[in-house]
């Protein structure tokens, strides 16, 4: 079984859609093995954006990322990091089909509802910074 990262984004939670996006991953047969709800620090962002950290634009991200608590779960399944992607559509939201998560529910690349692993290293690594073991029930 593979484990993927969801941060359900700021407009996810400012849209109330929490819940409209959880019963998605839930109705395609994901069990949700961690669930929390955070603020996020300036130097946790600075980690987790650590590949666009030092382009003109992160601190639009950080700001975003940071203006209102989040939901960070861990979802477990088979093919999960693929199959989640498929689910939510590309980066850009308004470049994504009606039917998947940002085309029904995001506005545009940054505010695009939730963000997903893009692969297992990056899965592991991401589920090691925001939780600990004891905070995992699989």
């Amino acid at each position: 079984m593979e484990r993927s990262l969801i941060i359900l984004k700021p407009d996810c939670m400012e849209k109330r859609q929490a819940g409209t996006v959880i019963k998605r991953f839930e109705n395609a047969g994901f069990q949700i093995v961690a669930c929390k709800m955070l603020s996020l620090a300036p130097r946790v962002l600075k980690e987790h954006y650590a590949h666009v950290a030092d382009k003109p634009f992160y601190p639009e991200i950080e700001t975003f990322m940071a203006s209102r608590p989040v939901i960070a779960m861990i979802l477990r399944g088979d093919s999960v990091i693929e199959k989640v992607r498929e689910i939510l559509g590309p980066t850009d939201s308004r470049e994504a089909d009606p039917g998947t998560i940002r085309g029904d529910l995001g506005t545009d690349k940054m505010r695009n509802m939730v963000h997903a692993s893009d692969g297992p290293e990056t899965a592991a690594s991401e589920i090691e910074r925001f939780f600990s073991p004891d905070e995992i029930f699989d």
